[in-house]
């Protein structure tokens, strides 16, 4: 088992880290890169989705990213205590008729103690926007990490 450093417990700058890591990750839209953040058996509820284990994640975040196009994602640290983490975040995508979505959401997040996620449990609301209202263009650059969201 490999280990995912900053770990539990976590104070405001290595749970900051973490967030960091985590939308560093999805942006790369690689789902194998991204599952190994999880444990083997880690649990998620998305939307109204179940998975468990990283073959589900997998295969989930492929559908995902075959479908939401051009995804771009926003997260910013909400809280933490002990092993555990929240998230709000922001993403920007567009479906393949061209019709650009920006999804609002929060996540609740377990670790272990060696840094990998056990659980998340993701929240979240879509909402049509037009290609010029976009403000999510890309991974985010040095100069914007640690900002936070803009206000919907």
């Amino acid at each position: 088992m490999t280990s995912r450093p900053p770990f539990p417990p976590f104070d405001e700058h290595t749970a900051a880290q973490k967030v960091q890591a985590a939308e560093d990750a999805w942006n790369t839209r690689d789902p194998e890169r991204v599952a190994l953040a999880y444990t083997e058996d880690s649990v998620w509820r998305n939307r109204n989705r179940h998975l468990v284990g990283r073959e589900q994640i997998v295969a989930f975040l492929t559908e995902k990213w075959e479908r939401e196009l051009d995804y771009a994602l926003r997260k910013e640290l909400w809280g933490f205590r002990g092993n555990r983490i929240a998230v709000r975040f922001q993403y920007e995508s567009r479906d393949h008729t061209g019709q650009w979505w920006r999804s609002y959401g929060n996540e609740l997040w377990e670790f272990t103690d060696d840094g990998l996620m056990r659980r998340r449990e993701a929240s979240i609301n879509d909402h049509p926007i037009e290609e010029s209202e976009r403000r999510i263009f890309g991974p985010r650059p040095d100069s914007e990490r640690g900002l936070a969201l803009p206000v919907f």
